[in-house]
């Protein structure tokens, strides 16, 4: 029996509007939320060398740098928080030769401060070459 006569099938839809608007409210809920920050430090991984160990050549400085943050420069100890007396050691070890450049050796447990210390006083000094020793992979303690 078909008690609905003169009705016809209606085609069934899915009404896409309401569906488009709870999708735009999260969206528009999602851009607000974010955060959106910059890293304000970097992970690093130290270089290790290996090139083959150089030829001490008569314009370098040796500048080495203990754990305790003692400085020495040509193995003479320089008192390290004195920038006027680094800046003048550093001086005296570099008349005379052209060009000097300073090798700063500094043990891995050191502050970082006293190497700044050491390129401050040597750019104040007005010797522009500066490097930094390491040790190779082999002979690396950790």
């Amino acid at each position: 029996m078909n008690f609905r006569r003169g009705r016809g099938r209606e085609d069934l839809e899915i009404n896409l509007i309401p569906l488009i608007d709870v999708l735009l409210v999260i969206l528009i809920f999602l851009m607000v939320t974010t955060t959106y920050s910059k890293t304000a430090g970097l992970e690093i991984t130290l270089p290790s060398a290996q090139a083959p160990e150089s030829e001490p050549v008569d314009r370098e400085i040796s500048v080495l740098i203990t754990a305790r943050g003692e400085i020495m420069i040509n193995r003479q100890p320089v008192g390290a928080g004195d920038a006027d007396a680094l800046r003048n050691a550093l001086a005296k070890a570099a008349t005379g030769k052209q060009d000097p450049v300073v090798i700063i050796s500094s043990d891995r447990e050191a502050r970082l401060q006293s190497s700044i210390d050491v390129m401050q006083a040597a750019q104040k000094a007005g010797i522009a070459g500066i490097s930094f020793a390491t040790q190779s992979d082999t002979s690396a303690g950790r």
